[in-house]
């Protein structure tokens, strides 16, 4: 008994030993593994450093700032007496701070840089990175604006229909290619305590008919993933055992063993280029998304020029109407005169004063077509659009005018197109698109080929335990039939002692284990494989085909606008010059009929015939403006057109002041 009580003392001993050190390593573990994590590509997130900030990172979600919907302190700036003094410059710089599409578009790039960290981990991309493109709102009245153009190609991966894909959890993952390894590394450790009773026929093995096992057993390592197609695992593996077999040497024993195993793919998956793909489309889709953030602010731009000026020419066209008004109501007070004095017939006022009407209805309409303009732009050039009554019910008095230059510069067309190829953002981003399908391709045809991956294991194992107490009978026709306990000294030495005594051995690499194999995987036919290459292939000469086909629409458009300018010109021209000459048939016409020798009806034509020479050289401005703002932007010149910097559309804050307010008349 005394024996008995010495053993479990020692057990309980060094079995509190063994826990300690399997804490210790189980630490020393968690730390190699943080300190061996990666390096996060992009600081995605806002986050807020601390302590123990280095070892929470990978499992912390990161926040995000909300999106401020509050307006520039520029549109304040702007506004006096319930109106906004808005020149063009700053209705462009409003739209970069306020604008929603653009604030929209700037959360493409951390859109891609999630992808990047994503990629960077050895994970198939969530092909997130939208290529639209939104052209914004169209005029009162119907009137067109310039359409934004929409990028071509796929956004988030491997370029438009390169990839196959597969819906996972509602997000769209590309599936395309070899599986690419895990390079986070994977800390792993399990424990496991157990209680087992076996009764035996014999007891010729353990020296008793019913065996009792207590194991414990503390398993822990690290798994990594590498570019190049290879896996390396490192494990430890302790496990302590505790029987009431007599026959064991050692009890409580200590089996324990470290390994480092190899995985190496030499052909299907073989090659960094080819693991490092979609780290590389992830790269590209960020470089891609800020030419869709760019597409994006000319496209908005173009916009808001086009309806600016669109405003000044509904303004322009009330003007004239107006001053139509004015003409009829003069020429009705005089006709009134005249019937009073009786010079002239009664009927005379009715048809006067038919024209009265009808250019009050003009003036009516004219005013609502401004006013519905207004509330257009300034839902362009605000976050909170009409939402604040202020800005509800603040007019908007433009400053700029449109200026028609007194020559054109005089540029061929082949540098026209030239210049349009260099600065069309879709045309960067259709060759971006491109290349991610040739590195998804890349991935198809590997997985063409048959698996054969190489393995290596080495392992190092050790032993240790405490010398049996469990006490044995001996063999019958033994010299001594009695029950007796081991003698320390009967065992090997070499295995006596605690956990530090095995784990020397590992070090010591008294009991090393090696092997090496390989295994292929042959498929016969392989169809699916050659369907998904094929299909990927088709895919891409469809996108040459489409960039191609853009890049003739881009010369086209060129050539269009280059006409539709020359043509704008020559009509505005035209139209000055027929107003000029219908103001001097008005003034002539006028001076007849105060003669009396002209008629009413003379009169009111040419009212109408200056009113109409007027309005179209209104509308023949407002098409040069369109025709200039349409051939700054199929040539890839809106920015530069507009000096407007692409960094502050970036940031949402326009380093250039506002315009100063005019001067008011006291009166």
């Amino acid at each position: 008994m005394r024996l008995i009580g010495m053993a479990r003392r020692m057990r309980y001993r060094n079995r509190n030993q063994l826990m300690k050190r399997n804490q210790a390593a189980v630490s020393v573990l968690c730390a190699v593994a943080t300190l061996t994590s990666p390096i996060r590509a992009q600081n995605i997130g806002v986050e807020t450093p601390n302590w123990h900030s280095s070892f929470t990172r990978p499992y912390t979600s990161r926040k995000y700032a909300q999106v401020d919907f509050s307006n520039s302190h520029r549109l304040e700036s702007l506004m006096r007496a319930g109106r906004i003094y808005l020149s063009l410059q700053d209705a462009i710089a409003l739209a970069l701070e306020n604008n929603l599409d653009i604030e929209y578009a700037r959360y493409g790039p951390r859109l891609a840089d999630s992808d990047i960290l994503r990629a960077s981990a050895g994970q198939l991309l969530r092909n997130n990175s939208g290529s639209s493109v939104s052209s914004g709102p169209s005029s009162a009245g119907g009137g067109g604006v310039l359409a934004g153009a929409n990028l071509l190609g796929s956004g988030g991966g491997g370029g438009g229909g390169s990839t196959n894909s597969s819906i996972l959890s509602g997000f769209t993952i590309q599936a395309a290619g070899t599986t690419i390894p895990n390079l986070d590394p994977v800390v792993f450790a399990n424990g496991n305590l157990g209680h087992g009773t076996s009764p035996l026929a014999s007891q010729f093995v353990t020296g008793t008919n019913f065996l009792v096992s207590e194991r414990k057993t503390f398993n822990y390592g690290i798994q990594q993933g590498f570019l190049t197609g290879t896996t390396a695992t490192f494990g430890w593996n302790n496990s302590i055992l505790r029987q009431n077999s007599p026959n064991n040497d050692f009890n409580p024993s200590t089996n324990s063993s470290f390994g480092l195993s190899f995985r190496q793919k030499l052909l299907q998956g073989w090659g960094r280029a080819l693991n490092a793909r979609q780290i590389t489309i992830a790269k590209n889709n960020r470089v891609a998304s800020d030419l869709v953030f760019r597409a994006q602010v000319i496209a908005t731009i173009s916009n808001v020029v086009n309806l600016y000026f669109d405003l000044v020419t509904f303004n322009e066209v009330l003007e004239v109407r107006k001053q139509a008004l004015a003409l009829n109501q003069k020429l009705y007070q005089d006709n009134r005169r005249r019937v009073q004095i009786g010079t002239l017939a009664p009927i005379e006022i009715v048809q006067a004063e038919a024209e009265v009407a009808a250019s009050q209805q003009d003036v009516t309409n004219a005013e609502t077509q401004v006013e519905q303009q207004e509330q257009i732009l300034k839902n362009v050039l605000s976050r909170t659009g009409v939402d604040s009554l202020s800005l509800a019910e603040a007019r908007i008095v433009p400053t700029t005018r449109i200026q028609v230059a007194e020559s054109e510069a005089v540029e061929p067309i082949q540098d026209l197109v030239a210049k349009a190829m260099a600065a069309r953002p879709e045309l960067e981003q259709n060759r971006i698109s491109i290349e991610n399908s040739k590195l998804s391709l890349k991935g198809t045809r590997s997985a063409l080929l048959p698996s054969l991956d190489l393995t290596a294991d080495l392992a190092n194992n050790g032993l240790s335990g405490q010398v049996n107490a469990v006490p044995f009978v001996n063999a019958p026709g033994s010299p001594s039939n009695l029950v007796q306990t081991r003698d320390p000294k009967s065992v090997n030495q070499f295995f006596l002692g605690g956990y530090g005594t095995a784990v020397s051995q590992l070090f010591r690499r008294n009991f090393p284990d090696y092997s090496i194999g390989f295994q292929l995987n042959i498929p016969l036919r392989n169809r699916a494989a050659q369907a998904d290459l094929a299909n990927n292939e088709l895919s891409l000469r469809q996108q040459e085909i489409r960039d191609k086909q853009q890049r003739n629409d881009i010369r086209l458009n060129v050539l269009n606008a280059m006409v539709a300018l020359r043509q704008a010109r020559t009509a505005y021209e035209t139209s000055v010059k027929a107003r000029m000459l219908r103001e001097q048939t008005l003034n002539a016409e006028r001076k007849k009929y105060t003669l009396g020798a002209s008629s009413l009806l003379n009169v009111i034509i040419a009212q109408r015939d200056l009113a109409t020479g007027q309005f179209a050289e209104v509308s023949a401005l407002s098409t040069y403006a369109r025709a200039r703002n349409q051939m700054n932007f199929v040539t890839g010149q809106t920015l530069q057109a507009h000096e407007v910097n692409i960094e502050d559309a970036k940031t949402g804050q326009v380093s250039a002041p506002a315009a100063l307010l005019p001067v008011l008349d006291p009166k």
